[in-house]
């Protein structure tokens, strides 16, 4: 019985949800140290997630956290979501560790993440065709079949990301320090801008660039602007201390 009553609890715990009804705006997320957001059909912004590993403590029963921003957990999570309108601001309390958080956002919600301490892990986004910001210092980014238009930046962190189906709007995606490695489809219509001051520009070769000349001759070592299949979208992929990928899928 004391099993049954552990996996009941266990379960109810991680099942905990807690819901926004927005199918539009703006959903900002400030300082969570990870997150996954995935894109679905819905019209409600819905967070779930597990708690940072520490347990629970027993003496914080019928208490809220709150921070010297004044801000509060209103989720269970150790995360602050306010509707402000047209605007949906996520915060985390705790500098350090944090939940695991998931968010399911509708894709017609567009999403800004900003993030500058130090206690950065991981940042993925699954399955989005929405409006995409990323800023972040020490946080690694993934993608994996996000279209929508997207301006990811990151210092420290490398950025991986997979395109199942090719954008449909502009893609500009920066790292200073880590690399940034791509993959897209071969049929990908679009016109390139790769670039890098310390490191390397490695493209597959079934991916035929179009080199822009100046004259008589072209530039490879740290920079390449070009089309594919007739240039269409612009793909404009920067690393300057480490190197650009570009592969096909």
């Amino acid at each position: 019985m004391i099993i049954t009553a552990l996996v009941l609890l266990t379960l109810q715990l991680s099942a905990q949800e807690f819901k926004i009804n927005k199918a539009t705006g703006r959903l900002e997320i400030y300082e969570v140290n990870r997150v996954k957001i995935e894109g679905y059909n819905g019209s409600e912004i819905i967070f779930s997630g597990g708690n940072d590993g520490r347990g629970q403590d027993e003496r914080a029963k019928g208490l809220r956290a709150v921070s010297s921003m004044g801000i509060e957990d209103n989720t269970g999570f150790g995360i602050s979501a306010v509707d402000k309108g047209n605007v949906i601001e996520v915060r985390q309390l705790k500098r350090m560790g944090g939940p695991d958080l998931t968010i399911k956002v509708p894709k017609s919600v567009a999403v800004v993440i900003k993030h500058t301490s130090p206690h950065g892990s991981e940042i993925v986004v699954t399955n989005y065709d929405g409006e995409l910001d990323i800023s972040t210092v020490h946080n690694r980014v993934k993608l994996q079949n996000v279209t929508g238009q997207m301006n990811v930046n990151t210092v420290h962190g490398d950025v991986d990301a997979t395109f199942d189906t090719a954008p449909k709007t502009p893609v500009n995606i920066e790292s200073i320090h880590g690399h940034v490695d791509v993959t897209v489809p071969a049929s990908i219509k679009a016109n390139v801008q790769l670039n890098t001051r310390f490191g390397e520009i490695l493209v597959d070769p079934d991916l035929k660039i179009e080199i822009d000349r100046s004259g008589e001759m072209i530039r490879y070592s740290d920079k390449v602007t070009g089309k594919i299949n007739g240039g269409g979208i612009d793909l404009m992929l920067s690393a300057t201390h480490d190197n650009v990928y570009l592969r096909k899928k």
